[in-house]
């Protein structure tokens, strides 16, 4: 075996008792040389390495995808992305919600360059899907972040006790149990994400 393939092949593991810290240029290096990994950076420039989604988990947030595509497709009023999208906030972080929107003329106002790697922008509306195991701590964390870095609106949906929280900017978290669907308000109009399969 050559040594480009050597290193076409190997693998990143990085023990969850080490913090590993890179910059934004390192990690753009590092995401692309591990494309079949799921990774975020902090503001700090920590590396976040996250396991795959667990089938339940990832089946629930292709329904959220393909309900916001769909929203999406038929108003075009901007583009959807679905967990493996990353963006570089304002704040430094790279991050990469379940789901994200952002409005056309804030997309079209970036350059081809920055479409093309983890664009320089936050989303105007964010999803997280929390996963068996996911701390509900560091979700609320990262839903502040994009709050404090420039989204409209962000749903945090906590499947284990059929809760969500609606993070708004200058407004305190409302908390909703057990919904039937959800409004995507002033920011997605006209958009109505069914909740009714999520809870099962």
């Amino acid at each position: 075996m050559t040594q480009a393939n050597l290193s076409q092949t190997l693998a990143i593991n990085i023990p969850s008792t080490l913090t590993l810290t890179v910059t934004h240029e390192q990690f753009i290096e590092l995401a692309l040389a591990n494309r079949d990994l799921q990774l975020e950076r902090t503001a700090t420039g920590e590396l976040i390495v996250m396991p795959p989604t667990a089938s339940d988990t990832g089946n629930k947030n292709f329904d959220i995808a393909g309900q916001l595509w769909l929203w999406n497709r038929q108003t075009k009023l901007g583009v959807a992305f679905d967990s493996s999208s990353g963006f570089h906030l304002p704040n430094g972080s790279d991050r990469s919600p379940d789901a994200a929107w952002i409005r056309q003329d804030r997309w079209d106002a970036l350059s081809t360059e920055q479409q093309e790697t983890f664009a320089p922008i936050c989303p105007d509306f964010v999803l997280e899907l929390r996963s068996k195991n996911d701390s509900m701590e560091k979700l609320r964390t990262k839903m502040r972040e994009y709050i404090d870095n420039g989204a409209s609106l962000g749903w945090l949906i906590d499947r284990k006790n059929k809760q969500v929280e609606i993070y708004r900017p200058n407004q305190n978290v409302e908390a909703l149990n057990h919904p039937a669907s959800l409004l995507g308000e002033d920011v997605l109009p006209g958009f109505v994400l069914d909740l009714t399969e999520m809870w099962n």
